[in-house]
């Protein structure tokens, strides 16, 4: 059958592409690592890699033009561009649409691995064979994962140019049967509403960036153990080290502020295992990049050098098994379901931990051996220590991030905790003050040996100054805990000492001070996050007379009518109204701070938090945030009636209507109005003049609306042939249906059946606010340790060049 509208060929170019990149990442592999084995056979062989590599290169880049084309022209028989975008979605988002599913991920990894081969060939050229090879080993893998085929039963990879009509929820659909059946599909899937910010165009291509980077210490290492020699790797490699910590710190960071920012759960870290599975790799990346320094400067700890750098990269791949296999799908809300490449994704992890191993067992003679010499009082031996901490730090959240995999391959019952960000503070806080205390004191020690009076008295100044500083946050904090005012010092402590080692010991000389930053930064993420949580208060709290129910707590939540202004914490708050703009609307709240002197209000600000709509995954609540410098105030919706906008008709929909009883002279509220029955009186003008057995009466109503305007209405209730006969009347201009149902000739009551259109109903809220403390300490550290970060990347990328121009 020939289908209508089908565009066939750039799936048919895709899918040569992928399998192109797999199998000259293959050949590239190949010669690469045959040619640093065997020496004799680098002349013709390097060359042949490096052409294969380049073919590798130009397919991978071709296959992600070739997504983003077929995304942005929105055709809709490839299933995966059905599966990630829509009509409806913001241009800006078509980026986003790329790696939103795991193919496109995949793909954007491999990505960045070209651009990390691609420079090391330039600026690396005698490692380009060791460390090329290993990377276009990592591609086969990578590549293999995009290319769904099947090899006797088993499919390998998934295509991201299979077709729509192929696809299991599709295949069985009569209308794919159908010639025509493109015109049948008006729209995609779209971007997960949660996925369509801003954050997710930069957010994963930077934290992918840091996965990619990872590999290039992994692969200086393999590739030193491949050549058999064991020591030469550090120094070119410790820059890449330090790229890595910079670039990966950066994405794990933009994802804690794309959380704090645009997901509700108000915060910035949730210790979600997806999060835990970027941190860790970084922890063990920063432990990588201190012993390397250490192995620089004193010739120790080469091993340890090996491992980390190693670890790192396995953990990047641990953590994609975690993410991608489904396991998670129960403890996290982030992780990819199960495309069935589980086996697939074991496999490609498993291979590289046998590769390492077997490398490392077969050099290990000519390993140095670690010796135990290193005086208590040297540099070396608190990073040393401070690498130990780190990695106690990952193996604590790895192994209970673990816990899924643990009762599976084991067939246990372990129960993860139940307060997830309890049990994690518990173990980090203790190893957060240990870290900072080991910043604070580290950089005074000298290398080899220091006079420990004579680093007591540098520090000096640093302690006194952390004393008096943690004794004014305390008392003007109100910290009770131990363990709160112990880390509080801890942090101050890092902060002022390397400070202090920044101005008076290398003078502000910035191309030195990268280590100084970058730890002045992490204690002040550190502060940062234990100030705002330790101190923010939810000021939301309803003192109306109403019930807001379990799922909205009365002391965690406000309702607010719109026009009304109600008192909260502070500020007094407005609701004004809402607009839709696109598929979000906007939820417009003023701040109000009282003026004490003549007792008015005025206006501080306005926040205007969001609900996306979207029919297909459900509606996604985004907050909205007013930055101080000291505090932000942080708003989200926690319910709103959303009708108007999901339901096209309700505008013109009437409510059920209810029935009350009304005595002459009494007064009935509506939502908009006021009814006042003045009185009954006959009316027989529809009873016809000789029927004897037929009435009518009709009721006198005023209806008085808001804007004290009357409105007066006769509603008739007739008998006829013994039968109860009544009509509808509309008032139009205020959305309301009246009935006249019945008369009690006793007691001279009437019965009105009035309904409201459910446009009348008051436009109410519930909503949420935050207020976390200086806050702006922890996004000032991100900074602060990104830049640390880069400059000390910039100062080892330098040094290596000046290297080996004397070489």
């Amino acid at each position: 059958m020939k289908y209508i509208g089908e565009q066939l060929i750039w799936g048919q170019i895709g899918s040569g592409l992928i399998f192109t990149a797999f199998i000259s990442a293959l050949f590239a592999a190949i010669l690469y690592i045959i040619s640093t084995v065997n020496e004799s056979k680098a002349t013709w062989m390097r060359p042949l890699a490096r052409k294969f590599f380049a073919v590798h290169s130009i397919a991978v880049y071709g296959v992600f033009f070739l997504l983003l084309y077929l995304i942005f022209n929105h055709r809709f028989e490839y299933f995966y561009v059905w599966q990630h975008s829509s009509l409806t979605m913001p241009m800006h988002y078509i980026l986003a649409c790329i790696w939103e599913g795991q193919e496109g991920s995949f793909l954007l990894w491999m990505l960045w691995h070209v651009v990390f081969a691609l420079f090391i060939t330039r600026r690396n050229k005698q490692w380009e064979a060791p460390v090329v090879g290993v990377i276009a080993l990592v591609q086969v893998f990578l590549a293999s994962m995009l290319l769904g085929v099947y090899v006797f039963d088993y499919k390998v990879g998934s295509n991201p140019f299979s077709l729509l009509r192929h696809h299991d929820q599709f295949a069985n659909l009569p209308f794919i049967q159908m010639p025509d059946y493109l015109s049948r599909i008006k729209d995609g899937r779209g971007l997960n509403p949660l996925l369509q910010n801003y954050w997710m165009v930069i957010h994963p291509p930077t934290l992918f960036f840091g996965f990619a980077a990872t590999v290039v210490p992994f692969a200086f290492a393999i590739g030193s153990l491949l050549r058999k020699n064991v020591s030469d790797w550090v120094k070119p490699a410790l820059p890449y080290t330090f790229f890595g910590i910079m670039i990966l710190g950066a994405g794990i960071l933009m994802g804690a502020a794309w959380a704090y920012e645009a997901l509700s759960f108000g915060g910035f870290w949730a210790w979600d295992p997806v999060e835990n599975a970027s941190l860790v790799p970084w922890l063990i990346l920063v432990g990588a990049g201190h012993v390397m320094l250490v192995y620089l400067k004193r010739q120790r700890a080469l091993i340890s050098t090996f491992v980390l750098s190693i670890l790192s990269f396995l953990l990047v791949l641990y953590s994609t098994f975690l993410t991608r296999s489904g396991i998670l799908g129960e403890t996290s809300v982030h992780a990819f379901t199960d495309l069935g490449m589980s086996g697939q994704l074991i496999f490609y992890m498993m291979f590289f931990v046998v590769l390492s191993v077997i490398l490392l067992i077969a050099n290990w003679k000519k390993l140095p051996k670690e010796e135990s010499d290193d005086s208590i009082t040297s540099r070396e031996f608190w990073m040393f220590i401070g690498m130990l901490v780190l990695c106690i730090s990952a193996v604590q959240v790895t192994f209970t991030t673990s816990i899924p995999v643990i009762n599976k391959l084991f067939g246990l019952k372990l129960a993860p905790p139940v307060d997830v960000k309890e049990h994690f503070n518990s173990w980090q806080i203790p190893i957060a003050m240990i870290l900072c205390i080991l910043m604070a004191i580290g950089q005074f020690f000298k290398y080899k040996h220091s006079e420990v009076k004579e680093v007591f008295k540098k520090l000096m100044l640093s302690i006194i100054v952390s004393v008096a500083l943690t004794v004014a946050v305390v008392l003007a904090l109100h910290f009770r805990s131990v363990h709160y005012i112990t880390l509080a010092f801890a942090c101050i402590f890092s902060i002022v000492a390397n400070a202090d080692y920044f101005f008076r010991i290398i003078k502000g000389k910035l191309s030195f001070s990268g280590a100084s930053i970058a730890h002045i930064g992490f204690a002040l993420i550190i502060t940062g996050a234990l100030i705002s949580n330790a101190n923010s208060r939810i000021i939301s709290q309803n003192k109306l007379n109403i019930d807001l129910g379990k799922d909205f707590p009365n002391n965690e939540n406000i309702m607010l009518s719109k026009g009304d202004t109600l008192q909260m914490g502070k500020y007094f708050v407005t609701y004004t109204g809402r607009e839709k703009k696109g598929v979000n609307v906007y939820f417009n709240i003023d701040y109000f701070k009282p003026n004490h002197s003549n007792g008015t209000l005025k206006k501080a600000f306005t926040l205007k938090p969001i609900i996306q709509l979207n029919e297909r995954m459900g509606n996604s609540a985004e907050p909205a945030t007013k930055w101080f410098p000291d505090k932000d105030i942080y708003t989200h919706i926690t319910y709103a009636n959303l009708d108007e906008f999901t339901k096209q008709e309700s505008a013109e929909e009437y409510d059920e209507p209810v029935e009350h009883e009304l005595s002459k002279g009494d007064t009935l509220a509506t939502s908009n109005s006021l009814i006042v029955l003045k009185g009954i009186a006959k009316d027989n003008t529809e009873v016809a003049i000789d029927s004897f057995d037929s009435f009518g009466v009709k009721a006198e109503l005023v209806v008085t609306d808001v804007n004290k305007k009357k409105h007066e209405i006769n509603p008739v209730f007739l008998v006829k042939d013994r039968m109860a006969v009544s009509k509808n009347y509309f008032i139009d201009e205020l959305g309301l249906k009246i009935r006249f149902t019945g008369l009690n000739p006793e007691d001279g009551k009437i019965k009105l059946e009035i309904a409201e259109k459910k446009a009348n109903k008051r436009d109410f809220i519930i909503m949420k606010a935050i207020i976390f403390p200086h806050i702006n300490l922890l996004w000032t550290g991100c900074i602060l340790l990104i830049i640390g970060s880069w400059i000390s990347a910039v100062k080892r990328f330098k040094e290596n060049v000046r290297y080996a121009g004397k070489s």
